[in-house]
C-alpha cells in the first residue's frame, strides 16, 4: 500500500517570520514557502527557513527538485512587529479524545496526506501515548509532540488542540516522506531527530533514542496490521 501521495491538494504556509524572509517560493504542488536564501545542490533547490525568535541555522532547510519551483517573489525585509499586549483569556481545558474521535482525526488526517492511519496512530503512541498535553523534556508539544517551530511553519495555533495537532504532525510527516522518497525509517527518524541528522548521516542516524523510536514505531505499525488481518480472519 502507498503511504504517500506525492503530489498535494492543499496549500501550505512553511514560513520563516517575514522580519527575516527574502523570498516568497510557490511550489508546483501548491506550497507556499518564505525562505531566507535558496542554492542549488545538484539537479534539486534547498530552500532555508529560520524560526522565529531564533538564529539562522544551515541545518534548518527542504530540497526540492528543480522543476517543482514555479514563481519566486521577493520580499522587502520588515520592522520586527511589536509584541501585542493581549488581554487574558480563559483557559480552555482540553480532554482526551475519545478513541472514535483519535479515530475520526487520525482518518481525516490520513486521508488528506494519503498517509496510513495506522502509521499515524503508531505515530502518536510513540511520541505521546494519547496524551493531550503531553510535554517533552525538549519542548514538543501534544499527540504527536510538535516543536513550537515545526508547529508554527504547518499552521497550527494550537499545539494542544488534538486536531490541530494531528493536522500538523501528519503534514510534517508528510514532507518528510516526499522527502525520503516514501521511505518509511528514513521519514520517521527524519521527524525524531530532524532531516539535518538523518542527511548527515545518509542514513537513520546513530542515536539510540533515534533508533529506538523507528523501531518502536514500525513494530507498532506491523501489531496494528497484523491484528486487523486477524479479526478480518474471523
Amino acid at each position: 500500500m502507498c503511504l504517500k501521495a506525492f503530489v498535494f491538494g492543499v496549500a501550505l504556509a512553511a514560513v520563516c517570520p517575514l522580519a527575516h524572509a527574502a523570498e516568497h517560493v510557490t511550489l508546483k504542488n501548491g506550497f507556499e514557502v518564505d525562505c531566507v536564501r535558496r542554492e542549488a545542490v545538484g539537479d534539486r533547490v534547498r530552500l532555508y527557513f529560520v524560526e522565529k525568535g531564533k538564529p539562522a541555522s544551515d541545518s534548518n532547510y527542504m530540497d526540492v527538485a528543480s522543476d517543482a519551483v514555479v514563481r519566486v517573489e521577493m520580499i522587502a525585509d520588515l520592522p520586527e512587529p511589536v509584541a501585542e499586549v493581549k488581554a487574558p483569556s480563559a483557559v480552555t481545558l482540553m480532554t482526551a479524545p475519545t478513541k472514535e474521535e483519535m479515530h475520526e482525526m487520525l482518518a481525516h488526517a490520513g486521508t488528506a496526506h494519503n498517509i496510513d492511519e495506522d502509521l499515524l496512530a503508531s505515530v502518536v503512541r510513540a511520541e505521546s501515548g494519547g496524551q493531550v498535553r503531553a510535554v517533552s523534556r525538549t519542548g514538543a508539544q501534544g499527540l504527536m509532540q510538535l516543536m513550537p517551530g515545526t508547529a508554527s511553519a504547518m499552521g497550527v495555533e494550537d499545539a494542544f488542540r488534538p486536531e490541530q495537532n494531528i493536522s500538523g504532525g501528519t503534514a510534517y510527516l508528510d514532507l518528510m516522506l516526499t522527502r525520503y522518497h516514501d521511505n518509511v525509517a528514513l521519514a520517521l527518524a527524519a521527524y525524531n531527530a530532524g532531516p539535518g541528522a538523518v542527511d548527515k548521516y545518509h542514513g537513520v542516524p546513530p542515536y539510540r533514542e533515534t533508533r529506538a523510536y523507528v523501531a518502536r514505531v514500525i513494530r507498532e505499525f506491523n501489531r496494528r496490521k497484523q491484528m486487523a488481518m486477524v479479526a478480518q480472519a474471523r
